[in-house]
């Protein structure tokens, strides 16, 4: 699953970010970034999901 997130931040960012974080604040921020320049959306969407994979792994 990770790979396909992945694959859906530099394809479509705002994808990738739905499929990590659903509804909220970072998915906006994506969309945001998406349309104002496709590359930032992609540098977002790869951070936050990296972020949130991170996280996951601090907890765990």
């Amino acid at each position: 699953m990770k790979l396909v997130r992945f694959l859906f931040a530099v394809l479509i960012p705002p994808v990738g970010v739905l499929l990590t974080y659903g509804f909220g604040p970072t998915l906006l921020i994506n969309v945001a970034l998406t349309v104002l320049g496709y590359v930032p959306g992609i540098i977002h969407a790869v951070w936050a999901i990296a972020k949130h994979d991170e996280r996951l792994g601090e907890i765990r």
